[in-house]
């Protein structure tokens, strides 16, 4: 008689996963995009295979048991490494043709990215860019993205390949036509009208600074958005902190006052390390990494100023 331990496959495996990390059968069969049914029956075979009970069934959710915990962690090792075989065989056959997925926030595309991106498909016609912005870090281990630009305010991830290119220094800045010819030091700024940010962006020393330092009634406005603190500005919201790229490339803005040292974050270009010599990745990566270190005088604060010098 064959062993039934036998007849679990990746899809079992992917089941389970699926199970534990959503926490019951509704939601990792959305997940999955199969229907309830199929996943319970589905997991009720596999726990009959085994001889165990994999889950508990509370009202809850679905909690791991141990035997639960070891088969969801085996099938995250399962899933990166078949996602490693692919990306390294994707990449050998499509070289410098083919696609790649970029993830960077909204300043950093608007602002710095699209020309970079543009030079570099000038080049490699062949390769088609798809662009996802958000102010939160993607997943390059589940493919999620194949690149990322991060702003970050700590080292990436060691699971991660890639490099630091710039440190991102940051000012406060104002409306031009409400600061000609202005200058004042950071105790009278503070008693202005402040545009500042959300939770959803509290890791930026940025925001530390102003609520360390503004009074909370000053605060008028708050944005998830380097982009809309900085059009908050330039509209006459209020003052704050934009990166040096951002404001001091806007022509509606002044900068009012030295980089603060203590405001930076470090930008990285990042990859998965499946894929970092795929001819394509390879390419880009370089190809932005150069144009990037030709600018960092911008970046670093110490390029065109808005008003008061670096």
């Amino acid at each position: 008689m064959a062993d039934p331990l036998h007849k679990l496959s990746w899809d079992d495996l992917r089941i389970v996963k699926a199970i534990g990390e959503n926490g019951g059968l509704a939601a990792a069969a959305k997940a999955l995009g199969l229907n309830h049914s199929t996943v319970s029956r589905r997991l009720a075979a596999v726990e009959e295979a085994l001889g165990v009970v994999l889950f508990d069934r509370r009202r809850s959710g679905y909690a791991p048991t141990g035997a639960g915990a070891e088969m969801v962690a085996l099938g995250a090792r399962v899933e990166q490494d078949i996602l490693g075989v692919a990306r390294r065989v994707s990449s050998h056959v499509q070289g410098h043709a083919g696609q790649l997925r970029v993830t960077t926030s909204d300043a950093l595309l608007l602002d710095f990215l699209t020309p970079i991106i543009a030079g570099f498909r000038a080049a490699n016609p062949e390769i088609c860019i798809e662009m996802i912005v958000k102010n939160r870090a993607l997943n390059l281990a589940r493919g999620d993205s194949d690149i990322a630009f991060r702003a970050t305010t700590a080292a990436p991830p060691e699971n991660l390949f890639g490099r630091k290119v710039a440190t991102i220094a940051w000012a406060v800045y104002g409306r031009r036509i409400d600061h000609v010819g202005a200058s004042s030091g950071l105790d009278d700024l503070v008693r202005r009208p402040w545009v500042s940010y959300g939770s959803g962006l509290s890791r930026l020393r940025a925001h530390r600074f102003v609520e360390d330092r503004v009074p909370a009634e000053s605060i008028v406005y708050r944005s998830n958005s380097v982009a809309g603190a900085g059009a908050a500005i330039a509209a006459g919201i209020g003052i704050g902190f934009l990166p040096c790229m951002h404001g001091d490339l806007a022509p509606g803005l002044a900068r009012l006052s030295p980089v603060q040292r203590e405001v930076f974050d470090e930008l990285w270009i990042l990859t998965h390390p499946d894929i970092r010599r795929s001819g394509r990745v390879y390419a880009f990566m370089e190809h932005c990494a150069r144009a990037i270190l030709r600018q960092r005088d911008v970046i670093e604060g110490r390029g065109i100023a808005g008003g008061v010098g670096p």
